[in-house]
Order: C-alpha cells, then sequence, then structure tokens
C-alpha cells in the first residue's frame, strides 16, 4: 500500500486538505489526533509526562495543554523528550491502523512529518502552504492562543521553502475551490502510479 505523507506548518489547512481526500474515499490517518487520544488514554503516557512536566500535567484527568505548551514552546529540550514518548506509541498505533485499510494509498497527516523523520517512510510527500498572515489569522480565529504563541511554534516547524524541497506535490492553500482542484488532481495522479 503507498503512504502518502501530508503535511504543513500550523494553520496551513492540513485538516482542511485532509478532509477532501477522505471526500474521495481515501482513508486518512490525523497524528496530531491519534496522539491526543493516546495522551487520554495511556496510563503508561500520562505517568511518564507526570514525571516530565510535574502533577500540573494533567488536571481532573485531561491534559493541561497550555501548560504544556508553555514549557515546550519556550525550551526544545522538553518537546523532544515529550516527542520520544509520544512518537513511538503514535507510530505503533499507526501500523496497526494501516492493516486495516483496503484502499490504493492512504494519507497520514502529520504536522512535523520532516523534523521527526516520518517522511522517510512515506512514498510520496504532500505540503500544504499559505502565507503566513492567513495562517495567523486562521490561527487566531479558531483557537484560544496569541500571535506570539503562534510564533513560537512556527520557530520549531521548517520553513515551507525546506518542506517544498523535500515533497512530491505542494498544495497552496488559499481558497477552498482551488484547493480541492488540487487535490483531486493529486489523487489521480497518485492512483496512475498504483
Amino acid at each position: 500500500m503507498i503512504i502518502v505523507g501530508l503535511t504543513g506548518g500550523i494553520g496551513s489547512g492540513k485538516t482542511t486538505v485532509a478532509k477532501q481526500f477522505e471526500a474521495l474515499g481515501i482513508p486518512v490517518y490525523i497524528a496530531d489526533v491519534e496522539a491526543k487520544k493516546l495522551m487520554h488514554k495511556s496510563k503508561v503516557i500520562k505517568r511518564k509526562l507526570i514525571q516530565l512536566f510535574g502533577k500540573k500535567a494533567y488536571i481532573n484527568d485531561v491534559l493541561n495543554k497550555h501548560f504544556i505548551a508553555d514549557i515546550i514552546f519556550n525550551d526544545k529540550t522538553y518537546l523532544q523528550k515529550m516527542n520520544a514518548i509520544i512518537h513511538p506509541r503514535v507510530a505503533r498505533h499507526f501500523e496497526k491502523w494501516i492493516l486495516k485499510q483496503d484502499a490504493f494509498y492512504i494519507i497520514k497527516e502529520v504536522a512535523i512529518l520532516f523534523e521527526n523523520d516520518g517522511h522517510t517512510a512515506c512514498d510520496y510527500i504532500i505540503t500544504v502552504t499559505a502565507p503566513k498572515d492567513l495562517r495567523i489569522k486562521r490561527l487566531l480565529m479558531r483557537e484560544n492562543t496569541t500571535e506570539n504563541k503562534i510564533l513560537a511554534i512556527m520557530k520549531n516547524q521548517w520553513s515551507d521553502e525546506e518542506k517544498i524541497k523535500h515533497s512530491h506535490y505542494v498544495i497552496d492553500n488559499i481558497d477552498i475551490v482551488s484547493t480541492k482542484n488540487q487535490v483531486v488532481m493529486i489523487h489521480e495522479d497518485i492512483l496512475e502510479k498504483v
């Protein structure tokens, strides 16, 4: 089965693009969503995150995202340690998930696909881009955050230019009609390669 990595900077519209592929009948694995589920379900992950960040990591058995975000984006070593706890378990979850799929190809959406070397396990890579000011505007509208926090996250991710160099396809996600058309073209191109 062909594995197509889908990535892009925060606010670029990866989820929008993923939904377009789902509408075409392609199974989509969204790593961030699965990681969040595992952070709530897995007793091992909870225990390790509490060891790493302290008792404030969970409040009433719910992950304290803002507390952790403040720590990891001010000190990259915490981000690396947290990734070392979560990423191997997400990888195992993905391996089980892919065995249940029977499509010609699947999409694996990962925000930090290049940053954690996940691209090496993909046959093709799609990078979603959008202008920085549009990305910030989208994030401020949908999340309870600040521009400084968004910029801190962006600083920890590869630039669009660097991602594009290593990608097979690029989707400029500025308006929904154009994005849909780009998804269909990529979908048809991948099917021709199967």
